[in-house]
């Protein structure tokens, strides 16, 4: 890849990077068992940066992402911004090494699901670990969320931006690609 090729490809990554961060701030949804969870769909773009230029590229959009949104715009602070970077970190990094190798519907479908899988997986484990300090509540309560109010919201963020993806990712991939 040549330096102008790397220009353009960077360029392309900054943009998604303030897509995401557009979209954090027009939409912004809590939900309504634990308000302290917010849908918000900006790490839409930044899996589709994983899927069209590699999960590390998506890795690095993330972290980026993430810093502005914790400390600038949505006021997460340190938890926000290592809960979103475990979450979405770990969502495109697999989804993106899935996706990588065979680019096609099936194997979207594939990376998606596995994606929002890790995306559950991990998210449930953090939270056991670091939301006894966010709420200052034992164990027992973050453990007692898990079913009712954890599984759902994580299943029902990653699987939102799941389908969104696997329904506008081509079209923005050709521009993406140009």
């Amino acid at each position: 890849m040549n330096r102008t090729e790397k220009t353009v490809r960077l360029t392309k990554m900054a943009m998604l990077a303030a897509i995401s961060l557009a979209l954090v701030l027009l939409i912004r949804i809590p939900f309504p068992p634990a308000p302290f969870l917010v849908y918000d769909p900006a790490d839409i773009p930044i899996i589709i940066s994983g899927f069209a230029f590699g999960p590390m590229s998506g890795i690095a959009i993330t972290v980026v992402v993430s810093f502005i949104q914790a400390f600038a715009l949505a006021g997460d602070g340190i938890i926000g911004f290592l809960m979103h970077v475990l979450a979405t970190g770990s969502f495109v990094l697999v989804a993106g090494l899935i996706y990588k190798g065979h680019k096609t519907k099936k194997r979207a479908v594939i990376a998606l699901a596995a994606g929002t899988l890790t995306w559950v997986v991990t998210m449930i484990g953090w939270n056991l670990i670091v939301t006894p300090f966010y709420l200052g509540v034992p164990i027992q309560a973050v453990v007692a969320m898990i079913l009712p109010i954890l599984l759902p919201f994580n299943l029902m963020k990653a699987g939102i931006n799941s389908i969104v993806i696997f329904l506008i990712y081509k079209p923005i991939a050709r521009f993406l690609h140009k």
